[in-house]
């Protein structure tokens, strides 16, 4: 006697649940504001250490500015996170492996507008340091395949 049994897999045209979606968002957004309170206090440290952050023209990035734009940059990742849980195969590996991508692509401003060594150097640290706190726990909420 043979018995019939439902699939146990997610279809990938199967839709994310609402509340997957906002575990993502709020866990991600959780992880942004770490992230943009973790580099300005660093970046205030380095700057009372004596980095300048000013590029070649003398131009200075503000404390508030790391703020910002972790803020602002951690969630556009967030919102590819997203967008790869719902068309992605293996949304988790996709996002990890665009991630570091796209973090290596961000040390290429540092390395080319002009900052002295160690403000360079500290920039890279400081977006290491962003990506080490947002990717793993937006990574954690992406299911491994779909």
């Amino acid at each position: 006697m043979s018995t019939t049994q439902a699939p146990t897999h997610v279809t990938p045209s199967a839709p994310v649940p609402a509340t997957e979606r906002q575990s993502l968002w709020k866990h991600g957004l959780a992880a942004a504001v770490v992230a943009s309170a973790a580099t300005t206090c660093l970046a205030a440290v380095a700057s009372t250490a004596g980095i300048s952050f000013a590029d070649s023209t003398g131009a200075s990035i503000p404390i508030a500015g790391f703020a910002q734009l972790t803020l602002v940059f951690s969630l556009v990742g967030v919102a590819i996170a997203a967008v790869m849980a719902r068309t992605a195969r293996r949304p988790r590996r996709t996002f990890i492996r665009t991630t570091i991508a796209l973090t290596v692509l961000s040390f290429i401003p540092d390395l080319t507008f002009g900052f002295d060594p160690g403000s360079a150097a500290t920039l890279i640290a400081l977006h290491t340091v962003a990506a080490a706190i947002v990717v793993p726990t937006v990574a954690g909420r992406l299911a491994r395949t779909r």
